[in-house]
């Protein structure tokens, strides 16, 4: 558990002035009517709210739009969604062992919360990258020892390995739990940390957003894994 907090940590102190940047970017979308343009005619007036001591300014529309900071997406960006994809993958698959091999309700219970909070997680970042892909790697740079960035999965932190699932697979009972638990503890552990490093060197909003929920959501169930093993 303290390792996941210290990553939290770090999640919350990675970019303060990122977020800053989209706290404002969200306070200009109050806008007022009544201000009159050079030709005459009425425009809305967008206010951005000033640091600390400073007063609010009043820009046009054009103005406040150039006032948003630039969130294009980057590499870390579209590594992390391609990657977190194929992790949250791997995490339904093992969920999906529980129902018929789970001893405990608890077990059985955590693995139906997994699923139904990652499935839609899984949609919204294929969304995401259909509209960011991956630029493809040029035939001459791909090497057998450095595979194109986003599929190189199996170097993920917290993924099981084959050998792995396939004792999670066979076990039943008392001991599916505590190989469910014990692999699935890592499982988030290794999310949590993807997450932390996407939002310190990642720049899209709705990526951090997406990383955001899953520093909080995987924190907390491996906290309730701890309490359950």
């Amino acid at each position: 558990m303290a390792k996941a907090h210290g990553v939290l940590r770090t999640v919350l102190s990675a970019r303060p002035g990122r977020f800053a940047a989209t706290v404002v970017t969200a306070g200009l979308l109050l806008t007022l009517p009544g201000c009159q343009g050079d030709d005459g005619s009425d425009r809305a007036t967008i206010v951005a709210p000033g640091g600390p001591g400073e007063e609010a300014r009043r820009l046009t529309p054009e103005e406040a739009a150039k006032a948003k900071p630039d969130d294009s997406p980057n590499a870390a960006d579209r590594a992390y969604v391609s990657r977190m994809i194929e992790h949250h993958r791997q995490a339904l698959t093992m969920s999906a062992l529980a129902p018929d091999r789970a001893a405990s309700d608890g077990v059985k219970r955590l693995a139906e919360r997994i699923t139904a909070a990652q499935k839609p997680e899984i949609g919204a970042m294929e969304k995401w990258l259909a509209r960011h892909p991956i630029a493809p790697t040029p035939p001459a740079a791909a090497t057998p020892a450095a595979p194109a960035a986003g599929h190189d999965h199996g170097a993920m932190p917290g993924m099981a390995t084959e050998p792995q699932l396939a004792e999670l697979t066979a076990a039943r009972g008392a001991e599916f739990d505590r190989l469910f638990l014990k692999l699935m503890t890592a499982h988030h552990e290794g999310a949590v940390t993807m997450a932390g490093e996407a939002l310190a060197g990642g720049n899209n909003v709705a990526v951090e957003e997406m990383a955001t929920e899953v520093v909080a959501t995987q924190s907390a169930e491996i906290h309730r894994m701890r309490a359950m093993g």
